[in-house]
C-alpha cells in the first residue's frame, strides 16, 4: 500500500502542478476551463483504457507467457520511473518556473488551445506512466485491495494539494518533496528489477545467476508486516537469487547518489562529462575482462559405455569414434561406419540420430537343409512342428537375416546405441504339410561359418549419466553466456549511451567557448579602432 501511495502521490502531483498552472493562467486572461478538464478527462480515461488492457491481455495468457509480459511490464515501468527521478532530479528546483515560462509561451499566439493540449498531453504521459508503473508493483503486491487503496489515496492527497497550490493556500519546496520520494522510488525500482528478473526467469528467458545467496526469511516472516515492507513494497524476496541480487544493487547503487546529490553541489558540464566518460570506460574495461575470463564449457562423453543383453547382463562394451564409428566388442570385435539420419529427441536432450544395417548374414547359406542341420541349428533340439518319422527331410530353406543398428550422439558423443538382430529360417517340403518358420538364437553359429549376432543396448547408467552431464554443461553454458556475453553486450551499450550524452553535452560547451572567445575579442578590435583614429 505504501509503495502504491507514494507512486500516486508522486505522479499525481506532477500532473495536478501542470493543470494548475494552466487553469490559473486561463483564468487570468478570462478563458474557460472546460476545455481543459475536456482534455484533462480524455487522458484520465485513456490512462485507465491502457491499464486495463494490459491486464486483461495478461490474464488471458498461459502461465509462462503471463510470467513473461510481467517482466516486460516491469521493464517498461523501471524505465519510466528512473527517467521521471533523473529528470526531477535536475529541474525540480525550477519547475514551477518552467510551467509557467511554458503557459505565457504558449498564450503568446492569443489562443488557448495549446494550453489545453499541454495539460491533455501532461495528465496522458503521468497517466500512462502511473497506469504501467502501478500494474507492475500490484504484480509483486502481497495484497492488490490495499495496492489498489494506496494507489487511489495517493492520487487524491495529489488532487489535493493540487488545488491547495492552485489557489495559492499552500507553498511546498518541490525540490525536497521530490527528493523525499524519488529515494523512496529508487528503493521501489530496486525492488522491482528483481521481481522482473524472476518474472522472467518463470518464463524461462533468464536461466543463470539462480543459485540460493542468502535466506532472508528470518527478516521477513511470511505473513507478517516485516514481509509485507519488504517483499510487498520493496520487493525484495526472501530468498533472493544471485542475478536478483546483482540487479537490485546494479540499479540501487548508481541512482540513490543521484537523487540524494545536493543540486547545489552538483559537477559542473564538463566535469560531468569527464565522470561520464570514466564510467563509460570502466564499463568497456569490465565487458572486456568478463569476455575473456568467462569461457565456455565443453561437453565429453565417456570413451567407452557397457552393452547389456535384454535380461541387464553386460556382455561387452562400445564406443564411438567421432563422427560415425561404432566399435562394439560383444562376441568379437566388430566396427560399423553410422549412416547420418535425423535430429531427434532422445532421454529428453537433442541428438543425432546414426543408423547402420547388415544384411549379408545370409549370404552364402543353402537352400537346403537335413533333419540333423536343423537339430544343429537349433541347439541339439527338434524344431517344434516337425516330426522326425513324418517330416525327415530334407527341406527346402528360404533365409531371412537382418542386423540393424541405431545410435545416438550428442557433442561427438555417444548418448545411447541400440542393436537389434534376427535370423529366421522357413522351412519347406520334406514331408512338411505347411512351411514352418524357426528363429535361430544369438550365438548360433550357421552353415557359412558366421554367428548370429547377440541384440544388446547400451546400460541405461550409461545413458542416465550422460543425460545429467549434458544438462550441467548446458546450464554452465547458460550461465557463461550469460555472463560472457549478454552483460558484456549490456555494459557496452551502456558505455555507449554515457558516450553518447557526454559528446551531445559537449557540443554546447564548445559553441559557449568558442562565442566567450568571440565576445572577448570584440574590446581589443574596438580598442585597435580607436587607437588607429586617434
Amino acid at each position: 500500500m505504501l509503495a502504491t501511495f507514494v507512486i500516486g502521490l508522486r505522479e499525481g502531483l506532477e500532473a495536478a502542478l501542470i493543470v494548475g498552472i494552466v487553469a490559473a493562467f486561463l483564468t487570468r486572461n478570462n478563458r474557460r476551463l472546460t476545455p481543459m478538464w475536456i482534455g484533462v478527462g480524455a487522458a484520465v480515461l485513456l490512462s485507465l483504457a491502457v491499464g486495463i488492457i494490459l491486464h486483461i491481455v495478461e490474464t488471458a495468457l498461459p502461465q509462462a507467457a503471463q510470467e513473461g509480459m510481467e517482466a516486460v511490464i516491469g521493464a517498461v515501468a523501471i524505465f519510466f520511473v528512473t527517467g521521471m527521478i533523473l529528470w526531477m532530479s535536475t529541474h525540480s528546483r525550477g519547475l514551477r518556473g518552467e510551467l509557467e515560462a511554458q503557459a505565457r509561451e504558449a498564450l503568446g499566439d492569443g489562443t488557448s488551445a495549446a494550453l489545453v493540449l499541454m495539460a491533455f498531453l501532461a495528465v496522458l504521459k503521468e497517466g500512462f506512466e502511473s497506469a504501467v508503473f502501478l500494474l507492475a508493483t500490484f504484480q509483486s503486491a502481497t495484497n492488490a485491495v490495499a495496492a489498489s487503496a494506496g494507489a487511489v489515496a495517493g492520487l487524491g492527497v495529489s488532487i489535493a494539494l493540487g488545488v491547495a497550490i492552485y489557489r495559492g493556500g499552500l507553498r511546498i519546496n518541490l525540490s525536497t518533496f521530490f527528493r523525499g520520494t524519488g529515494v523512496f522510488l529508487v528503493l521501489v525500482a530496486a525492488g522491482l528489477v528483481a521481481t522482473s528478473l524472476r518474472k522472467a526467469h518463470a518464463a524461462g528467458w533468464v536461466n543463470a545467476g539462480q543459485q540460493h545467496t542468502v535466506d532472508l526469511s528470518w527478516l521477513a516472516p511470511v505473513g507478517s508486516i516485516r514481509s509485507a515492507l519488504c517483499t510487498g513494497v520493496l520487493g525484495i524476496p526472501a530468498d533472493p537469487r544471485l542475478i536478483e541480487v546483482i540487479g537490485w544493487l546494479a540499479y540501487l547503487v548508481p541512482m540513490m547518489p543521484i537523487v540524494l546529490w545536493p543540486p547545489a553541489r552538483r559537477p559542473g558540464r564538463e566535469a560531468s562529462n569527464r565522470i561520464k566518460t570514466a564510467i563509460a570506460a570502466a564499463a568497456v574495461a569490465a565487458a572486456v575482462g568478463l569476455v575473456v575470463l568467462v569461457p565456455t564449457p565443453r561437453f565429453e562423453a565417456p570413451d567407452t559405455a557397457s552393452a547389456v543383453d535384454e535380461s541387464g547382463t553386460t556382455i561387452g562394451t562400445v564406443r564411438l569414434s567421432p563422427p560415425t564409428t561404432l566399435t562394439a566388442s560383444i562376441e568379437e570385435v566388430s566396427t560399423t561406419e553410422l549412416n547420418q539420419d535425423r535430429s531427434v529427441t532422445h532421454s529428453g536432450i537433442p541428438a543425432e540420430h546414426l543408423t547402420a544395417s547388415r544384411s549379408d548374414l545370409a549370404d552364402g547359406l543353402p537352400a537346403s537343409l537335413t533333419l540333423g542341420d536343423l537339430v544343429r541349428l537349433n541347439s541339439g533340439r527338434v524344431p517344434i512342428g516337425v516330426d522326425v518319422l513324418r517330416n525327415p527331410g530334407p527341406y527346402t530353406v528360404e533365409w531371412s537375416a537382418v542386423a540393424h543398428l541405431d545410435a545416438w550422439t550428442v557433442e561427438d558423443g555417444l548418448l545411447d546405441a541400440t542393436s537389434r538382430s534376427a535370423v529366421v529360417v522357413t522351412l519347406r517340403g520334406g514331408g512338411l504339410p505347411t512351411a514352418r518358420t524357426m528363429s535361430l538364437r544369438p550365438g548360433t553359429r550357421l552353415p557359412s561359418g558366421r554367428v548370429v549376432p547377440a541384440s544388446w543396448r547400451v546400460a541405461p547408467t550409461y545413458v542416465d549419466a550422460v543425460s545429467v552431464a549434458k544438462g550441467s554443461v548446458d546450464n554452465r553454458r547458460a550461465e557463461a553466456g550469460f555472463w560472457g556475453r549478454v552483460v558484456p553486450g549490456a555494459l557496452v551499450v551502456a558505455a555507449a549511451a554515457l558516450l553518447t550524452v557526454a559528446w551531445r553535452r559537449r557540443a554546447p560547451l564548445a559553441q559557449v567557448i568558442s562565442s566567450a572567445a568571440s565576445v572577448s575579442a570584440v574590446p581589443s578590435s574596438i580598442s585597435r579602432k580607436d587607437n588607429h583614429v586617434r
